[in-house]
């Protein structure tokens, strides 16, 4: 079937031609509530509360083509003050928790930092509900220590604050019921960001709540000998110290113990972490690893265990690395974002790293469960059954690397989320715009190294984000969805993308035709009219934009 045969207009009588007295051009408001974004073109400005969701699954790292990083963090953090300000602290403090517990963001860092600026924050309600939802963002070392960082940031003075140090003292006793976790974690995660378990711990003043917290405290402060110091019969503390111990042989392991700490590894769930430097070159060693490895260490490793020739065509490895990446349901437990997958996507079908000289032989089937897994990390929606315009911004400022990876451009993950749209709807067509407009042959089987290849060598130019209804004016074609992927930053063109909208519907007889603005930039610009219910912005890589975007296509919001 042809997923662009519906789209074509009957006749000419179902449409009519612009009328140029019509058009105010991009660099002149329309309204009044209108802002001039960074081009000098007049765009609409995202209310702060959308802003700060988009600061937190997009966040400022590498900046936007047009604004510096540190410009754009900025931005974003008087965004969250302005809220706090204004008494909406504890919605900011919601969205925080939410997109955290459901893996929304591709990176914590921006939602630390958010974190870190509400509990340093004066407003007692916010500092409260903030302080409150440490334990569920944070919820491992390198968070927390992330999140301590900020807060010296942040910090007007110089000590710690009884709410701060007993918030803390709750994320350590907080595994009381679960000790063999925590033991886990600080020897896994033992120093991140300038701080270690000893500096918070004492810094902290932290009191153990029982003898199993106890034990481990001591272990990170002093040394294992403190730790066995502590005589008990209780079970989980010797397994505490079983596990501590085991941990301890293992650093102690050389080139003639191989064999030993193999079985270490099985024993107590060891992890890479705790093989001593010299001993990460062997393949038995990874091997065992491997077999154990929680997924998103093994996404990280996959050129390591390629190197290493674990991950050959049709071996062990090869089969259980595949099973593991198109396994759903772990890549939910697991908390895998898709972005993540698509840079480990690009990374390893390069076959190199970018850092460094490790290089390794591709194993076309891995390529293949990494480009199934990103798709899979998104919530799956039905079809709509809609006729849908996606319409790519490849213009110069789309070639600015998203969301603080050097490897991906905003246009390629435009494109890589354009294809997850492709592959779910029956009707649409693909059109990439600058000042003018390229149609691609995208269809449902093409894989994301093919679209790649289909966008890479198009012209980069200044952006007309009214390009898309244009193109379907100019060729009358039939849409009740624009999908437009863009950073906002529009200038050129002779009308607004929302007017052009306004005049498709009216030309098209399409009342109800519907725009979706799929922001790839932290930044608080949109081209989508806020007052207009049928305009929706959505962020890029929020794993919760293809349930709006469907919900919001077939009226459900």
């Amino acid at each position: 079937m042809d997923h662009t045969a519906d789209c074509d207009m009957q006749t000419d009588d179902d449409f009519t031609s612009l009328q140029p007295s019509e058009l105010i051009s991009q660099d002149n408001p329309i309204s009044y509530d209108q802002v001039e974004n960074s081009t000098g073109g007049f765009v609409y400005q995202i209310t702060d509360l959308k802003r700060v969701l988009r600061f937190l699954c997009l966040g400022t790292e590498k900046g936007s083509y047009y604004a510096k990083e540190n410009e754009l963090l900025r931005e974003n953090i008087h965004c969250i003050d302005r809220l706090i300000m204004n008494g909406r602290g504890p919605e900011v403090v919601d969205l925080i928790c939410t997109v955290s517990i459901e893996g929304r963001a591709c990176k914590q860092g921006p939602t630390l930092y958010a974190l870190a600026i509400c509990c340093r924050c004066n407003d007692s309600k916010t500092k409260t509900a903030a302080y409150k939802i440490l334990g569920s963002v944070c919820r491992i070392p390198t968070h927390l220590f992330e999140f301590v960082k900020y807060c010296e940031k942040e910090s007007s003075g110089t000590g710690w604050g009884r709410a701060h140090r007993v918030a803390i003292g709750k994320w350590y006793n907080g595994f009381s019921k679960d000790p063999k976790k925590l033991a886990y974690l600080v020897t896994k995660y033992q120093n991140r960001h300038s701080w270690s378990h000893r500096d918070v711990v004492r810094l902290a003043h932290i009191k153990p709540e029982d003898s199993k917290i106890d034990m481990i405290l001591k272990y990170v402060v002093k040394d294992m000998a403190s730790a066995n110091s502590m005589y008990s019969e209780d079970r989980s503390v010797v397994d505490v110290k079983a596990f501590l111990d085991g941990v301890e042989e293992a650093k102690k392991c050389t080139k003639s113990d191989i064999d030993k700490l193999r079985s270490l590894i099985v024993e107590h769930q060891l992890v890479r972490e705790h093989v001593p430097t010299g001993l990460l070159d062997s393949k038995e060693v990874w091997d065992t690893l491997l077999r154990l490895m929680p997924m998103m260490a093994m996404i990280r490793n996959l050129g390591k265990m390629s190197t290493l020739g674990l991950l050959d065509s049709k071996s062990f490895g090869e089969t259980l690395v595949v099973d593991k990446l198109t396994n759903e349901g772990l890549l939910k437990s697991a908390r895998i974002h898709p972005f993540s997958l698509l840079v480990a996507w690009n990374q390893y079908k390069a076959g190199r790293g970018s850092k460094g000289k490790l290089s390794w032989s591709v194993n076309d089937n891995i390529t293949k469960a990494l480009e199934e897994a990103f798709y899979k990390a998104f919530k799956n929606v039905p079809p709509t059954g809609k006729r849908y315009l996606l319409a790519v911004d490849v213009s110069g400022s789309m070639q600015t690397p998203v969301i603080g990876s050097s490897e991906i451009e905003a246009f390629e993950a435009s494109a890589a989320m354009m294809l997850l749209t492709a592959r779910t709807e029956e009707n649409f067509e693909v059109i990439a715009f600058s000042k003018g407009y390229t149609k691609l042959d995208i269809n449902r089987v093409d894989t994301l190294n093919t679209v790649l290849k289909k966008c890479s060598n198009l012209p980069f130019s200044g952006t007309d984000c009214s390009m898309p209804m244009l193109y379907a004016i100019d060729h009358k074609k039939k849409f009740d969805v624009f999908i437009v992927y863009t950073d906002s930053e529009t200038y050129h063109g002779k009308m607004h993308p929302s007017e052009a909208l306004k005049q498709y519907r009216e030309y098209a007889k399409i009342h109800d035709a519907r725009l979706i603005v799929v922001g790839m930039v932290s930044n608080g610009f949109s081209i989508a009219d806020p007052n207009d219910p049928f305009m929706m912005d959505v962020v890029g890589f929020d794993t919760e934009a293809p349930k709006a975007m469907s919900n919001f296509v077939m009226g459900k919001f």
